[in-house]
């Protein structure tokens, strides 16, 4: 099977390309690479060129016999949010329009989206459930609740979509070969390995007055490599006339700020610094999932434990201080088939 890959070039999207290269199908990148590095990506063709181009998508799908599309294409910082939420809606919104736009009238009708549990905000019940009310505290949140509506409601038009809610990727490639460039990464895991590794001095902790054991925030921490397992999944079940909707995915445990932190120290053997400051709008204080509903449709459950994760990550990190700029040049150069999405 053809599949586009919006946004294919970055952290979770590219380690679905290297899932999807190892199997039956082909994947064909669309990325602006603004965030997106070809080498993540060695061995698929990648397209330089914004979603949000109608005409480049609608020639995309016709002229490389696209026949289903995983949208991962989109803007992903919760504080960067609060700030310019213009731009989030912009690009979040304003790409997935367009992508559906394109695929109208096109061969194309299954889509798999990337989500996220921020449209839950602070839920009532955890873990938390696809049924909960969405109520996102940050404009990131938002966007991408207004993209699910955007995609339900589309069916009128007969694309079939399924709407992944993960919770937060981290880990990296086995063997430490790729994972999350930190060049530009707010995530947790990422920045607390750049103080293992002296790249800064200090882990800024967000918030240590949160109602949860210890005080810090507490989340649900998900191998990017299960995340790319449960794509394939999705697009598969689609594909072959499975059920639409949204599916959570996580480990169904919550893990805090302060127990990633000991954590770390335990895994690279190193001291971690860290300084309190005051908690961030739109943080919420606690969520983890209830992934049942993955594993009754997909099969899908989680395989890597959180151990495993940084385990993995440092591996990467430590290996590649400077990201993917020490693959080639400054990132961004050398895949195969690539293209400059003019048209």
């Amino acid at each position: 099977m053809r599949i586009l890959v919006t946004g294919g070039a970055g952290y979770i999207g590219s380690a679905t390309v290297r899932r999807l290269l190892g199997g039956p199908h082909t994947p064909i990148v669309l990325d602006t690479l603004e965030h997106g590095h070809r080498p993540s990506i060695e061995g698929a063709r990648l397209v330089v060129g914004d979603v949000r181009d109608v005409a480049l998508v609608r020639g995309l799908l016709v002229d490389e016999g696209i026949e289903a599309v995983i949208h991962f294409a989109a803007l992903k910082a919760v504080d960067e949010s609060m700030t310019d939420p213009i731009r989030y809606l912009g690009t979040n919104v304003g790409g997935t329009l367009a992508l559906l736009e394109a695929m109208n009238g096109s061969d194309a009708r299954d889509i798999v989206f990337s989500s996220t549990c921020a449209v839950y905000g602070t839920p009532a019940q955890l873990p938390v459930r696809e049924t909960a009310p969405l109520a996102p505290e940050n404009p990131y949140g938002a966007t991408k609740q207004i993209a699910e509506d955007l995609l339900r409601w589309s069916q009128a038009g007969g694309i079939r979509a399924i709407a992944l809610r993960y919770f937060n990727a981290a880990g990296a490639a086995p063997g430490g070969h790729h994972g999350e460039d930190w060049t530009a990464a707010a995530n947790l895991i990422p920045l607390v390995l750049r103080v293992a590794l002296g790249r800064s001095p200090t882990l800024r902790i967000f918030g240590t007055d949160y109602p949860t054991p210890d005080g810090t925030a507490v989340r649900d921490y998900v191998h990017v490599d299960d995340l790319a397992d449960a794509h394939v999944l999705a697009l598969e079940h689609l594909v072959g006339g499975g059920t639409t909707g949204v599916l959570n995915l996580g480990t169904g445990r919550g893990t805090s700020v302060s127990e990633i932190v000991d954590l770390a120290r335990s895994v690279t053997g190193r001291p971690i610094a860290t300084e309190n400051a005051p908690r961030r709008p739109g943080d919420p204080a606690a969520i983890w999932a209830d992934t049942s509903l993955a594993n009754d449709r997909l099969g899908w459950t989680a395989r890597h434990d959180l151990r495993a994760i940084v385990e993995s990550a440092w591996a990467w990190h430590s290996r590649h201080p400077d990201g993917y700029a020490q693959h080639a040049g400054d990132g961004r150069g050398g895949a195969e088939g690539e293209a400059d999405g003019s048209r």
